[in-house]
């Protein structure tokens, strides 16, 4: 059973992109995450062109971001004034975003500086969350008697950016810093959302924690409210400056997320953190050798390197 997707300009078996969507939903529940980092370059690999997979996955993750947001206002989790701020930045960031897709898409190097991009930020995540879980693996096989290390209490990159000017209370998150980091994290995801279709919030739920200092729980509401607001931006001028949201694919791709995220949730609560973790890190470093070895084998065709007709071309 095929269906045909009038942005990509192909047709795709429909059990094939309701599957890749609970592939990726089931990863979500499993692993808490957003799971975009993952999705788009799925698309990818079963032929959708990389400018519609990264739009059509910014408008699947309004959709699967607004049901957790809305939960996390109605229990108080959420920082409005810090996430105003964050949104702010994620907007001009956003609009950054697209008119470099604009640019790259017409210079015909999207598809390389996407995979580019998508390497290393991929290898930076799933290394460094591979080498945090093994610690954390190995210091629970160490015995009670072993001196354990105590860490300051307030990271050194929170207090460099302490320093900053602009500071600001945000009475919700009990903190009084600047508003500099926020904007500026903020600017980054919005970039990353519109080049490569990720919500960022594997990026921004640590830097609000460990750099900002928010409490965990009101980092991620805060997180789910400036995703859907960014994402639904950089989804509406992906529309109507590159025409590359394939609002089909996107409803397919949710609603087999939806399903598949149900499963991934159950799955999670027979693991402990530090096992989901490093099994995150390493499809996620898995998914970065795979693209690595794209950039850098010889295709097999090489007409292949042309740029694609479809995509809102």
């Amino acid at each position: 059973m095929e269906i045909y997707l009038p942005i990509a300009g192909m047709s795709l078996n429909f059990f094939l992109v309701i599957g890749i969507g609970a592939v990726v939903g089931f990863l979500s529940g499993l692993f808490g995450v957003g799971g975009g980092f993952l999705l788009t370059p799925l698309m990818m690999m079963i032929g959708i062109p990389p400018a519609v997979a990264a739009a059509s996955d910014s408008n699947q993750i309004v959709a699967a971001a607004s049901s957790g947001a809305f939960a996390h206002w109605r229990l108080g989790n959420v920082d409005f004034k810090l996430g105003l701020i964050i949104l702010a930045g994620g907007i001009f960031g956003g609009t950054i975003g697209v008119q470099l897709v604009y640019y790259l898409r017409q210079v015909g190097n999207f598809e390389f500086v996407m995979k580019v991009v998508y390497v290393l930020m991929l290898g930076l995540v799933g290394g460094a969350m591979f080498m945090e879980s093994l610690r954390t693996i190995m210091r629970s096989r160490r015995p009670a008697s072993d001196p354990v290390v105590v860490e300051s209490a307030q990271p050194k990159l929170s207090r460099m950016f302490d320093r900053l000017p602009l500071k600001m209370h945000f009475h919700r998150s009990g903190l009084h810093t600047s508003a500099i980091f926020p904007f500026s994290i903020g600017t980054t995801v919005g970039i990353m959302a519109a080049l490569l279709g990720v919500g960022g919030g594997f990026i921004m739920v640590p830097a609000m924690i460990y750099i900002i200092g928010m409490p965990t729980i009101v980092a991620i509401g805060t997180d789910l409210f400036q995703i859907v607001l960014t994402s639904a931006n950089v989804t509406l001028q992906q529309a109507f400056v590159n025409k590359t949201v394939d609002l089909l694919l996107a409803l397919v791709l949710l609603f087999g997320s939806t399903i598949g995220a149900q499963f991934g949730a159950m799955a999670g609560k027979r693991l402990k953190g530090e096992q989901i973790r490093i099994l995150l890190a390493i499809i996620v470093l898995a998914m970065t050798v795979k693209l690595f070895l794209d950039l850098v084998l010889t295709p097999e065709h090489l007409v292949s390197l042309a740029p694609a007709k479809g995509g809102g071309h």
